[in-house]
């Protein structure tokens, strides 16, 4: 028998864990099991306190009365009840969110550090009440009520009586579980009361910084969803499986298992933890005094079977598969199932070491790898959207990035679920920029909240083999107070992965160096800043965020978020939806559009042309790491996606339409890759799998803006496992700086001759020059702009194109029949009203094609729009191309016969 040294003190049974459950059907090995779970999402009536002025003790009784209340399902905060109900429209349209009550804060600030206006309607306190049987057969069980998330504080209330106040409920991100066996009534209705209440400057809340506007709720409310479990009395929670292997060979994975356990009855207790992990049986005798809770282990080194040889092992996208096992725990008391947990773990070992310049390093399987990422973001109202979700996660696969980083949002965990399934790696830790790190305002309980806030989420988070690091601070490290306080809750709740002071450089007393750099730059930068910088973001070391700067939506896309007389010429409305703070235009942008490649005259040359700026940024930024691995060692885009729609920070916009950024990000993390330096005008191939790419071929011819070819070279190249090699020098003098705009074409071949890789770059005879003294945290300003205007006068291409249909595919042919280039291609395909499909996305795309050159595209539509776009067995869709110097050609794709 071996049992865990650390045991601690039973909370009340009022309050018991604040972990989270995982209910699964029994084993089937002994007579009974006493577990289940209903979930309590529909059915929820919501109303201010300010209009009805309850009473807990009767709105938690049969009779109240809730005429007039919203109906709501719960996870939910009270503006997304408002929202569903229909009071408040199009909330996210131009200024509309600025017209709803309480948003009277000033415009661009951070309203998380803003008390709530005296007119805000979410100054009281909003109550959420919901009504439930329980089936009588349920009798003699024990009964917990747990809640996944509320914002910030409550006073919780069943049949009548109050379990908990709004001093044990505070917290945005805690998780509760009550004990109330003695209050259920099986056979019975039960009705639950809880009145919620925001959060104000001095708490730890839900904080959306910059990034976007807050709504005038602070997101109030119950977030997380609401279950009833049923258990006997002694209950198991938060089962985790870790791995270590002993030797790069991996043929031996060692597995330590543990659980915790808790009796909740007045007397001792004995019985058996026993289960399944990864198929292989375990168990063990466990003795609980009563009230006891206890950390059960089964190590390795004591139990044999737990050395798994030729494991299956979990590896992240790209680089190998994810295969998840099963651990399976239960107390068996009396020879019955008093209560058991099952999840999916992965087989595999995540470490971080700084490399000789002090830069963070990961490692998966003591394999290092290239962290490339970008920052999430959930919906502003927290709107947990399923169908969404899995399309998110579609598109990130697409762009081939390999890592999500969470500042402050916890996920759901669904989120965490898909992570695990589709080997997507996820870094996570506290948010900057409110009282999350306000330290020198912190009393005593707002330790205790944080504590108990990080225990909540990594009990929930430990097991899922996708997290690969904590961090517990974000734009500073927290002093050694906090952060050792931090390191003890991780360390006891045995947090099996990474953990960082904060997501910048600042070294602290604790823990030393962190090994990572938030240098920025936010907004616009050259596309050569990524390897001509050298002290700030450009490519070395790792980056945890930063960005190229804005991301112009979509026409499409602007029609659904601007109203009609503002979206051209662009206006404050166009800024309202831009950042907060120093993020309220997109001046620096829209500067360098006109300096670089001149005045845009209209909203479809605007763009245009911003669609190639971010293409153009965003594959530069990313080359640049991946060129430069491993004295750069991660990159984490600022950001991945919007809460809002909004002109700024993410690779996909709001309505899941993927324009240049996202093309241009897929382009440079591609898995076999060859690329162009605008810093020394070489070539390189990167490979970005753990497998050698032999007897390639790179090609790269240059041409003037006639295209005059200017150079070409071939080179035989052998790409290493997960190497960057350079394969070709251009000559620096091919370059003049008085001569404009040149063209660089490249291509890879694979041993039999066929183009594995790509790539076409529009590059200035002379590079922005930066102005690095004025360098500020939001970018480096230039001091004169590259020049390529000429690409605007480029002579007339014309494409020549057709489309079929095959399933959720569309297969495009494109042709340049002309004798000019055909300038940045853009394909997208349209309903039968001529509307942009978002969601859709292609192989490629932005393209150019010489004279002559023929390119096929295919476009991915998921399920539901082929399902949902039209009531014919086969949707007609249409192509529409179009590129900078060829006139728009719209083609219907036709199913294949």
């Amino acid at each position: 028998m071996v049992l865990d040294t650390r045991s601690v003190k039973c909370l009340s049974l009022a309050l018991l864990w604040l972990v989270n459950v995982y209910a699964r059907p029994a084993l089937g090995a002994t007579d009974s099991s006493s577990t289940s779970s209903m979930l309590l999402k529909s059915g929820w009536a919501v109303q201010s306190d300010c209009k009805i002025h309850g009473d807990g003790a009767k709105l938690s009784t049969s009779g109240a009365h809730t005429e007039g209340w919203y109906s709501a399902t719960v996870p939910a905060t009270v503006l997304a009840v408002q929202v569903a109900a229909g009071e408040f429209k199009d909330i996210f349209v131009g200024t509309n969110l600025r017209s709803i009550p309480g948003t009277s804060y000033p415009q661009g600030e951070n309203f998380s550090n803003l008390d709530m206006p005296a007119d805000s309607p979410y100054r009281c306190g909003w109550w959420y009440r919901k009504a439930f049987n329980v089936p009588a057969t349920e009798r003699g069980k024990t009964f917990w009520l747990r809640f996944g998330g509320i914002n910030y504080r409550a006073d919780v209330w069943l049949n009548g009586q109050k379990i908990a106040d709004s001093a044990q409920v505070q917290g945005a991100y805690r998780t509760y579980e009550f004990n109330v066996t003695k209050l259920l009534k099986p056979g019975e209705e039960n009705v639950l009361a809880v009145e919620t209440f925001a959060p104000t400057p001095t708490d730890l809340g839900i904080n959306w910084v910059d990034w976007n506007p807050c709504p005038p709720d602070k997101d109030m409310g119950l977030w997380g969803p609401v279950t009833l479990i049923t258990s006997g009395p002694v209950v198991v929670r938060s089962p985790l499986a870790t791995t270590h292997f002993p030797d790069d060979s991996l043929k031996t994975a060692e597995l330590t298992v543990r659980a915790e356990v808790s009796n909740t009855t007045d007397h001792p207790t004995k019985g058996r933890l026993e289960g399944t992990a990864a198929g292989i049986v375990i168990s063990q005798p466990v003795t609980l005094n009563a009230g006891e809770t206890k950390t059960i282990t089964f190590a390795p080194e004591n139990f044999s079977q737990l050395r798994i040889k030729n494991p299956r092992i979990w590896w992240p996208a790209d680089v190998g598969a994810h295969p998840l096992e099963t651990l399976s725990l239960r107390f068996v008391l009396d020879a019955s199932v008093s209560d058991e947990q099952s999840i999916h773990f992965g087989i595999r070992e995540v470490t971080s070491e700084l490399t000789a310049k002090g830069s963070r390093l990961f490692r998966v399987n003591q394999h290092p790898i290239l962290i490339r990422g970008a920052g999430w973001s959930q919906d502003m109202l927290l709107r947990q959207q399923t169908e969404r979700l899995a399309d998110e996660f579609r598109m990130v696969h697409d762009m081939h990035l390999n890592t999500i980083r969470l500042e402050g949002k916890m996920e759901t965990d669904e989120f965490f679920r898909l992570a695990d399934e589709q080997g997507v790696m996820v870094m996570a830790g506290w948010c900057c920029c409110d009282h999350w790190e306000h330290w020198n305002k912190w009393t005593p309980e707002t330790l205790d909240v944080a504590t108990a806030s990080l225990r909540s989420q990594i009990l929930r988070i430990r097991s899922h083999p996708s997290l690969i690091a904590w961090l517990n601070g974000s734009d500073n490290p927290p002093p050694a107070n906090v952060e050792s306080a931090y390191l003890k809750v991780l360390a006891e709740n045995y947090w099996p992965n990474a953990i960082l002071s904060s997501a910048t450089a600042t070294p602290t007393t604790v823990t030393g160096p962190s090994g990572v750099k938030m240098t920025g730059p936010y907004d616009f930068v050259a596309p050569s800043y990524w390897l001509v910088d050298s002290h700030y973001g450009g490519a070395h070391g790792f980056n945890t965020e930063t960005s190229p700067g804005p991301a112009i939506p979509s026409l499409q896309s602007l029609k659904k978020m601007l109203p009609a007389d503002h979206q051209w010429p662009r206006d404050s409305v166009w800024g309202y939806h831009a950042g907060g703070e120093g993020f309220q235009n997109l001046n620096a942008f829209n500067d360098a559009m006109s300096a670089t490649y001149g005045e845009a005259k209209t909203q479809e040359r605007y763009n245009q042309v911003a669609q190639t700026m971010a293409f153009d940024g965003e594959r530069a930024m990313f080359e640049a790491y991946g060129r430069n691995k491993y004295t750069s060692t991660g990159v984490i885009q600022w950001m991945l996606n919007n809460a809002w729609p909004s002109s700024i920070w993410h690779l996909y916009d709001y309505y899941l339409d993927a324009g240049g950024g996202y093309y241009g990000t897929k382009k440079a993390c591609e898995l076999l890759h060859v690329q162009y330096s605008y810093d020394d005008h070489s070539v390189y191939v990167v490979n970005s799998v753990f497998v050698a790419s032999p007897g390639l071929t790179a090609v790269v011819h240059v041409y003037d803006l006639g295209l005059k070819e200017l150079f070409t070279k071939s080179s035989s190249v052998d790409a290493g496992p997960d190497s960057a090699v350079k394969a070709i020098d251009i000559p620096q003098e091919i370059f003049q700086p008085e001569s404009g705009t040149y063209f660089v074409q490249l291509e890879l071949k694979d041993a039999k001759g066929a183009i594995v890789s790509r790539n076409f770059y529009w590059v200035p005879g002379k590079l922005t020059e930066f102005d690095w003294a004025k360098t500020d945290y939001t970018h480096t300003p230039a001091k004169t702009f590259e020049d390529m205007t000429a690409l605007g006068t480029l002579p007339a291409a014309h494409i020549a194109a057709t489309a079929h249909t095959s399933g959720n595919l569309i297969h495009v042919r494109l042709s340049n029949p002309s004798k000019a280039l055909a300038f940045q291609i853009a394909a997208e395909l349209e309903d039968e009203h001529g509307a942009k499909l978002p969601q859709t996305t292609w192989t490629d795309n932005y393209i150019e094609l010489m004279p002559g050159e023929e390119r096929e595209l295919t476009a991915y539509v998921p399920s539901d729009t082929v399902a949902s776009a039209s009531p014919k067995e086969v949707p007609e869709w249409k192509v529409k191309i179009e590129g900078w110097n060829t006139t728009a050609v719209t083609i219907p794709s036709r199913p294949i016969k």
